[in-house]
């Protein structure tokens, strides 16, 4: 019988992969009480979220522990995430390998903790496994995408062999063996057509997939079958679907936006059920004025209840945050805020899972990034398609063309082309979304009861994730 075990998750500052990392941590840690772990935080901002979700950790949970890594003496240029936000990323953590190996092998040498069992590594952190082949220690990765977006990553390398060079958008469909239709290289993540490193960094990364001892994926089977079915080919690790990973608890929530929380949550609560669609675009996205009055324009004329996260870029082209009402009254229509009266509300932030949960929500205008959908399915509510950015054009073409879990607003928009999307799209997609007996709804309800099935006892997320554990016995 396996000992008390040891591992380490290395996990980037952005919201989307490092607290899906921490709510499965605690997952495993829950679900088996020989584990521990320790996750290391490298000292960026992941905004106002981080710092008071790893505070609220050391209380429930003394087998989960956050190591903060030293801040970057010589980070690298910002030049470079100007010109590619992948690229970025990669030298950053790059830059990280020396603090990440001082901090495992600190780890290693405490007498006062158990044997390190091996890493558990995010997409972006892939580089780490050199660190844990010169320690002895197995690796594993954690996938914050989808199993299609793991499909292709896998085949990436493949491609790169014959051809060498970025995607253009004139190339044809790509046919990948983990998604049913083929791909039209728009709604292909952004970076492979880069060439100002983005290429050159998902090829890098794509070639370590292989390296690893397993590949855990916040999916489930139900979900993805024909993606998680390809993986069984003889040279891919051990696939191992865990999801829905979800923040349930809320714990993502920063203190300083109680107030704001309960003013959308006490809203919510006087509108009639399933009456309101919500519009949350994810942690980075923000629109532009033009864009902000069409999208006005079209919530106007659906004639539709809406809750709608708004956020400006700023000036450094940093997110902005909420404007106040004087600056609202400049970039709305003329007159919008006073015609919509109590039928709207416009918030800077929403406690997305919450909103969610609530039984006047109805539907959501979404960035279709994949924990938002996990969390849209989980609950129940049907999507309309609004991609932005990273691998959420191939999440919203798999939802509305192969799973028929979406209504299609827009497959291939992608946010830094400065496409404005007009009114009577818009309008089109909140009503889509909001008929009462559509097809995707009644699939939707049907998905999400099967994603709750799949996280019980018995259910097949939990089941993978008893094989994970034994297989990480078994190293």
């Amino acid at each position: 019988m396996m000992k008390k075990a040891e591992l380490v998750f290395v996990s980037p500052p952005v919201a989307g992969h490092f607290i899906s990392a921490v709510e499965f941590a605690k997952r495993l840690i829950h679900t088996d009480d020989r584990f521990s772990v320790t996750i290391l935080q490298m000292s960026l901002s992941l905004g106002p979220h981080r710092d008071i979700y790893n505070k609220s950790l050391p209380d429930c949970e003394t087998r989960l522990h956050v190591v903060d890594l030293p801040p970057l003496v010589d980070p690298p240029p910002a030049h470079h995430f100007l010109k590619c936000k992948e690229h970025y990323a990669l030298l950053l953590i790059e830059s990280y390998i020396p603090h990440v190996k001082d901090a495992i092998t600190h780890l290693i040498s405490d007498p006062d903790l158990p044997p390190l069992a091996g890493l558990v590594l995010d997409f972006f952190c892939l580089p780490m496994i050199d660190v844990a082949n010169q320690l002895g220690l197995p690796s594993y990765l954690y996938l914050t995408s989808c199993a299609g977006f793991l499909g292709l990553m896998l085949h990436l390398p493949t491609r790169h062999a014959q051809i060498g060079t970025e995607f253009e958008d004139s190339d044809p469909d790509l046919d990948l063996p983990s998604i049913v239709n083929p791909v039209p290289v728009r709604v292909l993540p952004e970076a492979v057509s880069n060439k100002h490193g983005g290429y050159a960094t998902y090829i890098k990364l794509a070639q370590r997939f292989r390296d690893v001892k397993g590949i855990i994926v916040n999916t489930f089977a139900e979900l993805e079958p024909y993606a998680t079915e390809s993986f069984a080919d003889g040279e891919t690790p051990p696939v191992y679907t865990v999801g829905p990973v979800l923040d349930l608890g809320g714990q993502a929530h920063p203190c300083s936006d109680r107030i704001e929380r309960d003013k959308v949550m006490a809203w919510l609560d006087a509108q009639p059920e399933t009456s309101v669609v919500f519009l949350c675009f994810g942690s980075m996205g923000s629109f532009g004025a033009p864009q902000v009055r069409e999208i006005a324009l079209g919530l106007e004329r659906s004639g539709r209840r809406f809750l709608w996260a708004l956020r400006l870029p700023g000036p450094d082209g940093k997110l902005g945050g909420a404007p106040d009402r004087t600056k609202l009254t400049e970039i709305l229509p003329e007159g919008f805020l006073d015609r919509i009266g109590e039928r709207g509300m416009i918030c800077e932030w929403a406690p997305q899972m919450d909103v969610l949960a609530h039984k006047s929500i109805g539907g959501f205008l979404s960035h279709c990034g994949w924990n938002s959908i996990l969390e849209s399915l989980w609950n129940g509510v049907p999507t309309a398609t609004w991609p932005m950015y990273a691998e959420q054009q191939l999440n919203a073409f798999r939802l509305v063309k192969e799973l028929g879990l979406a209504v299609e607003m827009r497959l291939d928009y992608r946010q830094q082309e400065g496409d404005v999307v007009k009114a009577e799209e818009i309008e089109g997609a909140v009503r889509g979304v909001m008929e009462d007996d559509s097809m995707v709804r009644k699939k939707v309800k049907e998905m999400g009861e099967m994603s709750r099935r799949a996280v019980m006892d018995g259910g097949s997320s939990s089941n993978s994730l008893g094989r994970l554990i034994a297989d990480i016995q078994s190293h």
